[in-house]
């Protein structure tokens, strides 16, 4: 009997022990459920300090704030993004991701099928750009052989549809350089910082997966030139810029990773972002002349099913700004003329004349109600 009440008391302290100890770790998720409760704040790590201290970038600023116990601390690194309680900011947790979701979608995997053949009456801008960015990226020991430093980057400048974005899609056909395409638009965020971060990561992303071509469209979003500003918004355009001034002439070199910038109003551009040195060649497109129509009309028109009479000459006969996206479009119009017409081919004198006269008439009325 003194043995069994011996082995029963063993049994009440162990059960004993187990219900303090299952208390104690319910009341420990508890208190981590009550400091990890929704909203939470998402900032950016950016110095740790002894004594579980750290400062964040936050929508609001800089903050100096706590880091709560049961935070993984080795996981804590510069520039990583953590979660904050909105209550008291503090750190409760951090996000691991090994590629930002953003700069995922700017990867281009799927390789254009536009090519150098597919444009036409641009044989200098072909020529230049493959000297500015093909031709350091291939042969590099041409640059070494002559002593000088390959360019760095190209910007494309000109009137809408003249071909700027459709050479940067044969540029990234013709060579087997990663390719990443950002539009200035798409830099633009919400909070504090976070633009300027997604820069910095994009060309870290270009230096991880050199050589590499980065290309940003509609530059003019994000580095028109430098003002007083007055609202927190045009304040963080101006950052997004200086960091992009940073990554495209900073002290560490960047490599196989050529920068390609479009724009369509290169004179609302700072000059510190096009001067020498970070902008190497300039590349201006021009709308098409009378021989060049001809080679961007045979162009669209080659998979098209033309009448046998049909004679381009009919068509270029007339003296109108068209550009080569006009005449895309108007390629486009005189099919759908003929199919809405239920004809299996497409007349010169009729389809092409009356699109024609459409995509003017159309594009002249825009033009005038720009201008009242």
């Amino acid at each position: 009997m003194e043995r069994i009440k011996d082995y029963l008391m063993m049994e009440e302290e162990f059960l004993r022990n187990q219900q303090e100890y299952i208390n104690e770790k319910f009341e420990e998720e508890i208190i981590i459920e009550f400091f990890r409760d929704y909203p939470l704040v998402v900032g950016e790590l950016k110095e740790l300090f002894e004594g579980n201290f750290a400062i964040v970038s936050t929508p609001e600023g800089e903050e100096y704030v706590p880091i709560m116990s049961f935070v993984d601390k080795t996981k804590l690194q510069p520039d990583c993004s953590v979660l904050l309680n909105n209550t008291d900011r503090s750190i409760v947790g951090i996000i691991e991701e090994n590629v930002d979701p953003v700069l995922s979608k700017m990867i281009i995997t799927k390789i254009p099928f536009e090519s150098y053949d597919d444009i036409g009456g641009l044989e200098n801008q072909i020529r230049e750009i493959k000297e500015v960015v093909e031709l350091p990226l291939t042969h590099p020991e041409y640059f070494d052989r002559m002593g000088i430093t390959p360019p760095k980057g190209v910007i494309l400048y000109g009137p809408p549809g003249t071909g700027k974005t459709l050479l940067a899609k044969a540029v990234a056909n013709q060579t087997s350089a990663t390719f990443l395409r950002v539009a200035g638009s798409e830099l633009i965020r919400k909070h504090l910082g976070e633009g300027a971060k997604i820069v910095r990561k994009l060309f870290q992303l270009a230096q991880e997966y050199s050589p590499s071509i980065v290309f940003i469209d509609e530059v003019d979003a994000i580095g028109s030139k430098r003002f007083d500003a007055c609202c927190s918004g045009e304040r963080e355009v101006q950052r997004i810029m200086l960091e992009l001034l940073t990554q495209l002439d900073g002290f560490d070199p960047r490599g196989d990773v050529k920068v390609v910038l479009a724009t369509n109003r290169i004179e609302s551009l700072d000059p510190a972002l096009i001067r020498p040195g970070r902008i190497d060649r300039k590349i201006e497109f021009f709308l098409p002349s009378h021989n060049e129509k001809r080679l961007i009309f045979q162009i669209h028109t080659a998979r098209m099913n033309l009448a046998d009479d049909c004679n381009l000459d009919d068509i270029l006969s007339f003296e109108d700004d068209l550009t080569g996206a006009d005449i895309k479009a108007l390629c486009t119009e005189a099919g759908l003329t003929a199919v809405r017409n239920r004809r299996m081919k497409v007349l010169c004198r009729q389809d092409f004349i009356e699109a024609k006269n459409n995509l003017v008439e159309k594009k002249k009325n825009i033009t005038e109600g720009l201008y009242l």
